[in-house]
Formats: C-alpha cells, structure tokens, sequence
C-alpha cells in the first residue's frame, strides 16, 4: 500500500503502540487483529509498517500492518531488535542474586547479544568485596564495571559503548536502572524510587519497556525490572556448559569425553575449580543450574 509509513516501536501500553517514523513525530497506534488471529505481537524496537485511519479510538491516528524481520527478540524484558544487553546489579541494597543474574547471560549468550555487566552502589560496600566480585564475573564472557551511579562525574566509558547499537538496559528492580538511564540520558526523566524497608526489594518505577533515541542510530531500552525467570525449556543439561566460558580452556581435556563437570572422576572442569582457576561461585551456579535442568526432563 502506498500510504504505509515505516517507523519503530518506541513504548508499547495497554495495547497502544508509540511509533516513531524518524522525522520527528511519534504516532499513536493499535494493532490490527490479524496480529492477535496469528498469535503475534508487536513488541517495542520493532520496525514496523503503520496504516493512516480516521475513527479510531481518541489519539490513535493508525493501525501497526505489519512487523518486519527481527534480528531477534527476548522474552523477559520484552523487546526486540537489540543488539547488546547492559545488564545493571547492585551490590547491596537490594543484595544481589547471583543466580538469577547468572540466568540472564545464559539467555543473552544462547540469543548472540553481547553484555556489559554493571554493577551499581560501590560507595555502599568495601573494595575487598568488589574485588571478589570482580574475580568471579571476570572470565564470564561479559565486559564488567563498577561504578556509584548517583556518584559516578563522568559515564563516558558506557556511553562510548552504546553509540550506533540499540542497548537493551536490564536488571532487578531497585538496582538504580532508572537513576543511570537519566545519567546517560538526561532528557529521559524515568521515575526513581525507594528500596522497601521490610522487602529490600525496589518499587516497580519502571512499567513498562521505553525506547529512548539518544543520537542518530544509537538507541537505550529502559525495562521493568525482573525478580525471576526461568531458562527456556529447551535448554538441555548437556548443552549449559556452553554457556560458561569460564569453562571453554578446559573441553576435551577431562577423562570422559562429553563430560558433564560434575560427577564425573578426572574431570579437569572441577579440578580447575579446586585450583582457583574458575570462581567458585560460577560453578556453584553451574552446578544448581545443571541439577534443575537434568531434573525438568524426568
């Protein structure tokens, strides 16, 4: 059709869709039904082709006629087209859970989108543990940084990472998302919030998925934050240790070949472990994850 504008999802609410068509305007859309007839959904970074329409509900001034190809798309947060993950933790309050951020790089490494693994409120714990931290996730495949976001004068080592890519920014509510998404984007003006007292645990601020254009080509998603998920169903126990690299420099070298690192005698995986060459913690992860994986399939 020759009236069909192209633009990009940039918030997606209750069903309404805020497309963006690059030359200033952002318009409101719905959805046609054949998306919901063929069990699909628009999803904020889409591409998509929008349709002009007149009587529609108050605002919306077209309908979302199609969804382009996708380079991929995540299921929690809820986004498409992203072509790396910043994923934000915060070192005390909330205390972190490691293997729910353990569970996040599994999923971005089977989906190829590359990480840089932030961890928010050093001013808020001692070096000695930062430095523990940074020993565990160092070889985890991921680009690490530490960092006080309300404190930090100068966030020019994240921005010169995000320029010319669609950043997905991801992690637990109360970590300081919102807080570092207004660092770096100033003109955004997310809600911040408190950590509850009783729970630890952040206030929702975020609601939903936005897409903010910092420059031309360059792009940030400020998402909900999460508190758990589960890995897809059809990640196999065998095929996890794909996902730890801290593993890689060891395949092939133990007593059985595949060897799963963890039961198996001779298995150089563990022996490496003993020897402080892998983290501890990375492969306490990978054993708990190895345990439930093993254990959905019976």
């Amino acid at each position: 059709m020759e009236n069909l504008r192209e633009g990009r999802i940039i918030k997606g609410i209750s069903g309404f869709y805020y497309v963006d068509t690059g030359d200033g305007e952002v318009v409101t859309c719905k959805a046609k039904g054949i998306f919901r007839k063929d069990k699909k959904k628009p999803l904020v970074g889409d591409y998509v082709k929008i349709e002009p329409v007149e009587g529609q509900e108050e605002d919306v001034t077209a309908l979302v006629d199609q969804i382009l190809p996708r380079k991929n798309a995540l299921i929690r947060p809820e986004v498409a087209g992203v072509d790396q993950a910043l994923v934000l933790f915060a070192l005390t309050s909330p205390e972190p859970n490691f293997g729910l951020l353990d569970r996040f790089l599994i999923m971005m490494r089977r989906q190829n989108i590359p990480c840089l693994l932030c961890f928010n409120k050093t001013d808020l714990v001692d070096d000695a543990y930062v430095q523990d931290i940074l020993k565990s996730y160092e070889q985890c495949g991921a680009e690490v940084f530490f960092f006080a976001a309300k404190e930090e004068p100068d966030f020019s080592f994240l921005r010169e990472r995000l320029v010319g890519k669609t950043t997905v920014l991801a992690g637990p509510s109360g970590v300081g998302k919102s807080t570092l998404t207004n660092r770096l984007f100033p003109d955004a003006g997310m809600e911040t919030g408190a950590i509850s007292e009783k729970t630890e645990r952040g206030k929702h601020t975020t609601r939903h998925s936005e897409l903010f254009k910092i420059a031309e080509d360059t792009f940030l998603f400020d998402t909900p934050g999460f508190s758990a998920f589960d890995l897809a169903e059809d990640l196999s126990a065998e095929e996890l240790k794909e996902y730890y690299p801290e593993f890689y420099p060891y395949e092939g070298r133990c007593k059985f070949n595949p060897c799963s690192h963890t039961h198996e005698p001779k298995c150089v995986v563990k022996e490496a472990v003993g020897a402080g060459e892998i983290p501890q913690m990375r492969y306490e992860s990978y054993e708990a994850l190895y345990k439930k994986c093993s254990d959905s399939r019976r």
